[in-house]
């Protein structure tokens, strides 16, 4: 029987998109048709970077390719930046399988049906990229998710709370915005791929504050105290608004915490 872990070890360091993202659909597969096992007495090797191409170039935030909707090329650089941030997401949820271990089964299948949609998604805003004339590596990207990533690498908590709750449920808010845009314009294709990933994201960071708790739980911690102290300690600031209140209730927010959110003090 084939192991969870050497298997998403193997995911996790593909270099070549297509081949990774063939390998992550396979893997989910075989997990769902129970020919994965979930044991393992090895200590996982501490990755600090996945398998990735020379393209595209990684630079600085405010250095990427200007994207928006005014000409078919920042449309085309705003979908790139999408994609971008989706594949980056398949290699998170391999290594926040690869690199945790010892925690419940359902740990795992959440983490794994991430690995599933995220690669989809990519999938999705690629063919939209190729029908537009451009592929992925056409544009520059930044590194900004795989750094918090790397920052909260040590713990499984500071990892949930950091990566899902902060970096991942932006997408909550600013994706609505961004998919009536395209609507719009009329792009019914794109609307549709952005429709999905809005639905997915919010599973995903729904298991994010469900492992987060979890952790928070096991400490004796009071989850909303401890999401804005990793705030203070990671970002030094809260994140700013608007904050999509309807869609991080779905995924977990409290009341306590959105009001906080919202006031942008209390760290």
């Amino acid at each position: 029987m084939t192991n969870l872990f050497a298997a998403a070890k193997h995911c996790f360091l593909l270099a070549d998109p297509d081949e990774k993202l063939d390998a992550s659909l396979a893997l989910v597969a075989d997990w769902r048709a129970g020919k994965l096992c979930w044991d393992a007495d090895d200590e996982p090797e501490q990755f600090m970077l996945p398998g990735r191409l020379e393209r595209p170039l990684l630079v600085p935030p405010q250095q990427v390719s200007k994207r928006g909707f005014g000409s078919l090329t920042r449309r085309a650089a705003l979908i790139h930046a999408l994609a971008h941030i989706e594949l980056t997401a398949v290699n998170l949820a391999w290594d926040t399988i690869y690199r945790y271990r010892g925690l419940p089964r359902e740990y795992y299948e959440d983490w794994l049906q991430c690995a599933g949609e995220e690669s989809e998604h990519f999938l999705a805003l690629r063919g939209q990229l190729r029908a537009m004339g451009f592929d992925y590596g056409d544009f520059s990207a930044h590194d900004e998710l795989w750094g918090s990533a790397v920052e909260t690498a040590h713990d499984l908590m500071d990892r949930m709370g950091i990566v899902h709750r902060v970096f991942e449920a932006r997408a909550l808010d600013v994706i609505p915005g961004t998919l009536e845009k395209f609507r719009e314009l009329g792009d019914s294709k794109t609307v549709a791929i952005l429709t999905r990933i809005a639905n997915d994201e919010i599973g995903h960071v729904s298991a994010g504050t469900r492992w987060f708790r979890y952790r928070c739980e096991q400490q004796g911690l009071d989850p909303d105290d401890t999401f804005f102290k990793l705030l203070q300690r990671y970002l030094g600031h809260i994140p700013r608004g608007p904050f999509n209140h309807e869609a991080r209730r779905q995924c977990g927010f409290s009341d306590n915490e959105l009001a906080r959110l919202e006031a942008g003090g209390g760290i």
